[in-house]
């Protein structure tokens, strides 16, 4: 069986990155270990510590940081996030100071806002 149990995201400040995935976002850290200049820094939900683990990948290779500016340039979200309750969050993270592109749009079925994670990227919020 194949399952997710990591999954990256590229970042361009670790340090911001970390203050707000936890102290905006509310997750928790999982692994904070110093490499040098970065470190293996990973991230779970608050309700989930033993789930999927997200890891704040710094943009050290020129790659990496043209693909983020890239994407985040076109407007294409790097990652998708979910809420039980989008309006909810929506409105927490808005007041939190939280730069969203719009407000909740729907597609189909799926409720969703693109907001920008202060370290180079868009990040999807979908209702689901």
């Amino acid at each position: 069986m194949i399952r997710v149990k990591l999954i990256s995201i590229l970042v361009n400040d670790q340090d911001r990155a970390r203050r707000f995935y936890t102290d905006v976002l509310g997750f928790r850290i999982k692994h904070d270990v110093s490499l040098g200049e970065a470190a293996w820094l990973t991230l779970v939900a608050p309700d989930d510590v033993n789930g999927v683990e997200l890891l704040l990948e710094p943009t050290g290779h020129p790659a990496a940081a043209a693909m983020q500016q890239a994407l985040h340039n076109d407007g294409i979200p790097l990652a998708q996030l979910y809420t039980d309750d989008i309006a909810a969050e929506f409105a927490q993270l808005k007041a939190k100071g939280v730069v969203f592109r719009d407000e909740p749009k729907t597609a189909g079925p799926t409720k969703f806002a693109d907001f920008d994670d202060t370290c180079g990227n868009l990040i999807r919020l979908v209702e689901g």
